[in-house]
């Protein structure tokens, strides 16, 4: 199936320029380790890829380079950029703690497909070589990783190779949220809120007055916030507000990509909102008026 968008470039406009920024710096300024969460699997995968062609195109990068790596990136044959997932091992496993069904691989990405990963590094190459995590089903949908296919003896076993990965060598795991990948996996990589790149237009109409330039609010006015938060999940529910809260969030690193302090703030309290989100959809949920004065708190005051 394929993978590859060339569209990435219209539909995740300030991801791909930021990514290509950092690549193509003399320091090749890009982490070793890359985690993309969100609910939209399928351009988190395209965003990787587009990663790959960039880090190992010969020319200048150009969305229209026609350089053999690019090409090859594009129709998903590089010899040097791999979608890992729980299907693409067929073997029997050593033991069976290397995978607990014992179906050879087809439960979760196992121990000795880990084993094979570090044996591969070994051996030096002359590409950029970019390994991509992630789950697909038997049609090749992509599905995104958890700690049931992405098992915590799997992860552990690769945890020194993420740490300290060999020269030109980058790891992208791709995932619905952060808390459902390992925390020591977590902790070794950037950490970037891919927003659905198949949505409609972004609505954040609720918001926009409460939200204008929110990042310049004064500590102590963190208690208006949260009061003018609070009204306006009140009168409106609670995930509609969070959902136009990133909405404008997202709108606002579109036209503010060169300023890095601020896309940073977004990228993160972005990160805020979906946890928030996440809280009000419990069961039982949690109280609103708690969720919004964490959420301001963290907001303004971190």
């Amino acid at each position: 199936m394929q993978y590859y968008d060339n569209s990435i470039f219209q539909k995740l406009p300030e991801l791909v320029s930021y990514f290509k920024t950092g690549i193509l710096d003399d320091n090749k300024n890009i982490g070793h380790c890359i985690l993309f969460w969100g609910a939209d699997i399928q351009s988190q995968c395209a965003l990787a890829l587009e990663i790959a062609r960039l880090l190992n195109c010969k020319e200048s990068g150009e969305e229209n380079c026609d350089c053999l790596n690019c090409r090859w990136v594009r129709e998903q044959t590089h010899p040097a950029v791999k979608i890992y997932t729980r299907l693409d091992y067929k073997e029997v496993p050593e033991s069976p703690s290397d995978d607990e069904s014992g179906s050879g691989g087809k439960k979760n990405i196992n121990v000795a497909q880990a084993r094979g990963i570090i044996s591969e590094l070994a051996v030096t190459s002359d590409y950029h070589r970019v390994y991509i995590f992630c789950d697909r089903d038997e049609d090749g949908n992509l599905l995104p990783l958890n700690k049931i296919n992405f098992p915590e003896v799997t992860s552990n076993a690769l945890l020194k190779t993420f740490e300290e990965p060999p020269q030109n060598t980058t790891f992208v795991f791709l995932t619905n949220d952060k808390s459902d990948v390992i925390s020591t996996v977590v902790s070794r990589a950037q950490s970037f809120f891919v927003p659905s790149a198949n949505s409609n237009i972004q609505d954040s109409d609720l918001v926009e007055n409460f939200m204008n330039n929110y990042w310049s609010i004064e500590r102590n006015s963190v208690l208006e916030f949260e009061n003018d938060l609070l009204q306006l999940v009140d009168e409106n529910g609670i995930v509609e507000v969070f959902e136009q809260m990133q909405n404008y969030m997202f709108t606002v690193m579109k036209s503010n990509f060169d300023n890095k302090v601020l896309f940073h703030r977004l990228l993160r309290d972005i990160e805020y909102v979906e946890v928030a989100k996440r809280q009000a959809t419990l069961t039982p949920p949690m109280n609103d008026a708690t969720i919004c004065a964490n959420l301001a708190f963290k907001m303004i005051l971190e």
